[in-house]
């Protein structure tokens, strides 16, 4: 049977952000009240989506100022670096440089709580964020007992995602430091009966780096799935999800690279599930990569049935057909309905797809994957 899931990300309430972005600003706010509403948000979120039936919840990030830039807190040896120039869809700017003028535009001014500055490794890399992961932890399996919920995952950063080395004598032996930190976050993950799901949205962009060339792109690819693997030892793969999409919401994606190019190193994690972008006009095709490549009998697809980049809520028998496609590729019992991405990777007050659209989207993904279970019985 096709179960049903999402990559993570859900978009905060306005009250919690407001009480964010006066702490991230070094504001005095109430750590009981603030952790207060935090547990409040993770129990919200987790009831909806048991509302909208799904099946593998997630605390939505609702602590996180970001699904990458939370690792400041919980990781020694970091620090942001406002004004460094970070390689960021740069293929994609320079073929539509007037799309993108006004796309950043918008999105400096869209609501975030805090810019995603890009961070630096500056010295030894240690896992500091215990209390806080704890925390994240506690919550989210007293929101699971009040709802009702049987299952749930918890997203963590990839190696690659902590920024860029400036202490450490090469690219490896940073980010196998890195790796030995989050080995931390990981284990606890699992350990507390949660499926981890790591977010390496990093590892496709990598393949298209204008300012790398092929061997390099290989390369580094290969580093950041030797990471994730060194920081996995002992983590049983059938509790781990991997999850990498492209990196940006709205845009024309040309530059995307395809999915056979990004797969067989997805196929060299350690982790039992792959979630992936599927949904998006660029890469709805690239279900027939499947047929193709043989899927490990230990390994389960989660691919993404609707997109977090339109407001446009997906028919439901739209929905049962990607899933459908899938099914009849590895088998329904194989497969795990999900979305492209998270809904507000970042904290915001006008993520792009609106909340209340998004639910809907949950609600038909759902539906989608009834209407896929029946079908596939006939």
């Amino acid at each position: 049977m096709i179960r049903t899931t999402h990559v993570g990300s859900l978009p905060r309430p306005h009250d919690l952000l407001d009480l964010m972005k006066a702490r991230l600003a070094g504001q005095a706010v109430d750590k009981a009240a603030y952790e207060r509403r935090v547990r409040s948000a993770v129990e919200e979120a987790v009831r909806k989506q048991v509302e909208c039936g799904i099946d593998i919840v997630a605390d939505g990030e609702q602590s996180k100022p970001g699904f990458f830039t939370y690792i400041r807190e919980r990781l020694t040896g970091i620090e942001p670096r406002p004004g460094k120039k970070v390689a960021f869809f740069d293929a994609e700017r320079q073929a539509f440089p007037e799309y993108y003028e006004e796309y950043l535009k918008r999105a400096m001014t869209g609501g975030s709580i805090a810019p995603a500055v890009p961070i630096v490794c500056t010295g030894p890399v240690t896992y500091k964020g215990e209390e806080a992961l704890r925390r994240d932890i506690a919550n989210l399996k007293a929101a699971m007992a009040a709802t009702g919920a049987k299952a749930a995952f918890m997203p963590s950063v990839a190696p690659s995602g902590v920024g860029s080395n400036e202490h450490y004598k090469s690219d490896d032996e940073f980010f196998f430091a890195v790796a030995d930190a989050l080995r931390t976050e990981y284990k606890a993950i699992v350990d507390a009966g949660l499926y981890l799901q790591i977010d390496d949205p990093f590892m496709t962009d990598n393949f298209s780096d204008p300012a790398l060339d092929d061997q390099q792109r290989r390369r580094f690819a290969e580093i950041h799935v030797e990471a994730i693997n060194h920081a996995l030892r002992g983590i049983p793969a059938e509790k781990v999800r991997f999850h990498t999409c492209y990196g940006i919401n709205e845009g024309p994606r040309v530059h995307d690279p395809a999915l056979g190019t990004v797969a067989p190193y997805m196929l060299k994690v350690n982790a039992g599930a792959l979630s992936f972008e599927a949904a998006n006009a660029r890469h709805e095709h690239e279900y027939h990569y499947w047929e193709g490549t043989k899927l490990p009998d230990d390994k389960v697809l989660i691919p993404g049935v609707i997109t977090h980049a339109s407001n446009i809520v997906e028919h439901p028998e739209l929905i049962a057909e990607r899933l459908g496609r899938f099914a009849r590729i590895v088998g329904a019992e194989r497969v795990i309905a999900s979305a492209d991405c998270g809904f507000s990777s970042q904290a915001t007050y006008r993520p792009e797809v609106h909340p209340k659209v998004m639910w809907a989207k949950f609600q038909a993904m759902t539906e989608g994957a009834r209407l896929a279970n029946a079908q596939l019985r006939r």
